[in-house]
């Protein structure tokens, strides 16, 4: 059974903007147009910074369509909380807020970014119903039932539970693939995806991330010295021994696409000197 369709203003939706947003970013990088992404991020900061009024409302709904796996009970109970949590939201501010936004958006970004395609689209309109006061009891019903099903259900094809387009996730390691003629590794992977999809919590996440994998590129990197590739060749040794000051450097740095090659190529010779080829 299908639940009656219910007219709404995307651009209201705050779970699409920010989507929108993080993927507009993530084609930005990739077409090296460092000004629009500039003013974008600018933006996820000023409107989706940690506790904003947009951020509690994204809250809401990330914590509908972010879990996946869960059973009915345990989804029943989420689905409850958001709801309870957004009614509990200023909604004056949030409204106020939302047109701060849109009337940027419109500004600096241009009207084109609500076309942009967000692949769960679907769910965030139907949870957006779910949310408002005007869908009817029964449509509110059918609509928490099709999100359950929703969230009983496994992902695949994930990566690493980050909510970035696959299919430009995919474009831009087949970019670094080319350029650099060799396949990601994990490690690379995990610090790529971070990068692109971090944009909107300050880097945060990605600070955290990469100030782990730098001490352990650090700790190998120390490690490595008494290896003879490295004790009996003078110049390798040098190498080495400024590497490790850059990585140090950068523990103390903002991070841009420099410092993001940088650390990717060092996980690369990292997993050399660990697999025992050092040519």
């Amino acid at each position: 059974m299908k639940s009656s369709k219910v007219k709404y203003n995307k651009k209201r939706n705050t779970a699409f903007i920010y989507e929108a947003l993080v993927r507009e970013v993530t084609a930005c990088i990739l077409k090296e147009d460092h000004s629009r992404k500039s003013t974008i991020v600018g933006l996820l900061k000023k409107y989706f910074h940690s506790n904003s009024i947009l951020d509690q409302d994204l809250q809401c709904y990330q914590s509908l369509y972010h879990n996946q796996n869960l059973d009915r009970t345990i989804s029943d109970k989420i689905i409850k909380e958001a709801k309870l949590q957004s009614k509990l939201l200023d909604n004056k501010l949030l409204f106020k807020t939302q047109t701060a936004l849109i009337h940027d958006l419109n500004k600096q970004v241009g009207p084109a970014i609500y076309n942009t395609y967000v692949p769960n689209y679907k769910d965030l309109a139907t949870i957006a119903q779910i949310f408002s006061p005007k869908t009817s009891p029964k449509n509110r019903v059918i609509l928490e039932s099709e999100i359950v099903e929703r969230m009983a259900a496994s992902e695949t094809g994930a990566s690493d539970d980050l909510p970035i387009d696959k299919v430009v996730y995919e474009t831009f390691v087949n970019k670094f693939n080319t350029k650099y003629e060799t396949e990601l590794l994990g490690s690379q992977q995990a610090l790529l995806s971070r990068y692109i999809s971090s944009f909107a919590d300050n880097a945060l996440e990605l600070k955290i991330y990469l100030n782990e994998e730098l001490k352990r590129l650090k700790e190998i990197l120390v490690t490595a010295s008494q290896l003879s590739e490295f004790k009996d060749d003078a110049i390798m040794e040098d190498k080495r021994s400024k590497l490790l000051q850059v990585l140090e450097r950068y523990s103390h740095t903002s991070i841009d696409e420099t410092v993001l090659l940088t650390v990717m190529k060092t996980q690369a010779l990292v997993e050399e000197i660990q697999n025992g080829n050092h040519d």
